[in-house]
């Protein structure tokens, strides 16, 4: 159940303003409770839509600010992770709490079986043999603040969110653009925001579901943004599998992490490269000085979202 989840995400104190503004983000939400309704001949209650779970969340931390869902595919948490950046740049907050979830249902397993994206084995991100992907669940959540409430409230920073990018693909309801140019331009703008060079980026935090038409159009992007250049890429997913609206939530907290230990960690399940993954993708820890780290996820519609992350000042 979604609110099981979320108390166990929430099972430590969390200390947060209290006009924190609240971003969830989840592909299906209480998809799990829609069904079990639905199955017992009743109508659904309140409790298994979005408005609940938001106020669910307030409740729980005592918070008051106004709220935001975002569902965005797979690239849900990542997109609100920009949404937060661009409330507390704009001014219209200096706090906001970005809250990602969603679980494995049966809904959400046979819609992506009916697809024939399911890998019968582990995935295997970036690897020529690769199947498909692998269901996974969580939640995370990320407290985001202006640099002057963080000083403030004398909150640590473990890094700082310097730039940020949503776009699409416009051309197939559920494969990508297979010359990557839709998740190219998303990167390009969050570079201009960061007032970064794609020379600068020390690593890539990879979408990489272990699909064949996403795994390919990533590649593609990277060989075009970066001009072919040499960069460590990895993805989580052969680990955890594919959290869905969790997904960028999660890999921004490991992105973070990385930051902190100037390391980049394997890409679980990855022997032979697929072509454009040769020097890039490893099934082995890169240890290495990361300064900037370009996290990426794509989704359904064609939507990409970019995040690049920095050392903050207490890394």
């Amino acid at each position: 159940m979604v609110y099981d989840l979320i108390d166990r995400v929430f099972s430590r104190p969390v200390s947060m303003p209290s006009d924190t503004f609240l971003v969830t983000a989840s592909t299906k939400a209480g998809i799990d409770q829609v069904l079990d309704s639905y199955r017992a001949g009743k109508t659904c209650s309140r409790e298994g839509f979005l408005p609940h779970i938001s106020d669910y969340i307030k409740e729980k931390l005592s918070i008051t600010g106004g709220s935001y869902h975002i569902s965005a595919a797979c690239a849900s948490s990542t997109a609100a992770i920009a949404k937060g950046a661009s409330l507390i740049k704009s001014g219209r907050c200096d706090s906001v709490l970005v809250c990602c979830f969603d679980l494995v249902t049966e809904f959400v397993f046979s819609g992506f079986c009916s697809l024939q994206a399911m890998s019968p084995l582990p995935c295997t991100p970036f690897d020529k043999n690769r199947k498909g992907m692998s269901i996974g669940e969580g939640a995370a959540y990320l407290l985001m603040m202006s640099p002057e409430k963080a000083k403030e409230l004398n909150k640590k920073s473990m890094g700082d969110l310097l730039g940020w990018a949503v776009s699409n693909d416009a051309t197939h309801i559920t494969r990508p653009d297979q010359d990557g140019k839709g998740l190219s331009l998303a990167i390009e703008q969050a570079l201009f925001e960061a007032g970064l060079d794609a020379d600068d980026i020390s690593a890539v935090c990879a979408h990489g579901t272990g699909t064949f038409y996403n795994d390919s159009m990533e590649l593609a992007s990277y060989r075009d943004v970066f001009n072919n250049r040499v960069l460590p890429v990895f993805s989580i997913k052969g680990a955890i599998g594919h959290t869905l609206g969790a997904a960028g939530g999660i890999e921004a907290a490991v992105s973070l992490k990385c930051l902190k230990e100037n390391s980049v960690p394997p890409t679980v399940g990855f022997k032979e490269p697929e072509d454009g993954a040769e020097g890039l993708v490893s099934s082995k820890v890169c240890k290495a000085d990361v300064s900037y780290i370009l996290s990426t996820n794509s989704g359904f519609t064609g939507v990409n979202a970019v995040i690049i992350l920095g050392k903050g000042a207490e890394s």
